[in-house]
């Protein structure tokens, strides 16, 4: 067989090598980190009857309705939050969420919701600087001292938010909303392929949340410790 000398390629083909080159890199550049989510989460994302018991359910938040209560896909970790409480597997409820302007209060609405749904109000704690999945990760640790916690959020976004929680220093398993709502949960999916290169990102820089502070004790109390 007569090898072919790189010079005998034509030149149209050569660039087209390089192109399907380059283009593959970059797929593998932008799905590293999403493989990275999967991967370290696998044996920690689970269900209602496998979840290991822990001392919190850490509820993220997820929009609110007009009305001021909360949007169907975070009524949908919610409710997850209460059978979770229900069940026993979870001593508190740390609701986590965006309250950067006064009219918009996510935690306040979250506890409002459990608690009309038998969650005492004593067990519930409220984070009102959770402003994305790395800022309530990391303030469940360091700003209210959760060493272990079920997080709570929609299935497109499990891996990432577990991934980041037991980066933080949480001994952090997932369990996941099966939403019904086709549109945003495949706009969800879409989003995670960015969100999880700011995810990595987060990591690598050890960002610290856009607001830390001191320590609270809201979550010993609600834990009696």
């Amino acid at each position: 067989m007569i090898a072919v000398s790189p010079r005998r390629i034509p030149p149209r083909l050569r660039s087209r090598r390089l192109w399907i080159t380059l283009a593959a890199s970059a797929l593998a550049v932008l799905l590293a980190p999403t493989g990275w989510t999967y991967g370290s989460t696998l044996g920690h994302r689970t269900d209602l009857s496998n979840a290991r018991t822990a001392e919190i359910a850490l509820v993220l938040g997820a929009g609110l309705n007009p009305a001021g209560g909360p949007s169907p896909f975070l009524a949908g970790r919610l409710d997850i939050a209460v059978d979770l409480h229900r069940r026993g597997k979870v001593r508190a409820v740390l609701v986590s969420g965006d309250n950067s302007r006064t009219e918009y209060d996510e935690p306040t609405a979250m506890r409002d919701y459990l608690h009309e749904n038998g969650v005492p109000e004593d067990e519930i704690v409220l984070d009102y600087a959770g402003f994305d999945t790395w800022d309530s990760c990391v303030r469940a640790r360091k700003i209210f001292g959760a060493n272990s916690a079920i997080v709570v959020s929609q299935n497109f976004h499990l891996a990432r938010a577990v991934a980041l929680c037991r980066r933080a220093g949480l001994d952090a398993q997932g369990i996941g909303d099966r939403s019904p709502y086709l549109e945003p949960t495949v706009l969800g999916y879409a989003r995670e392929v960015p969100a999880t290169i700011k995810a990595m990102a987060d990591v690598i820089l050890d960002r610290d949340p856009k607001f830390l502070g001191p320590r609270e004790d809201t979550l010993d109390r609600a834990l009696g410790r």
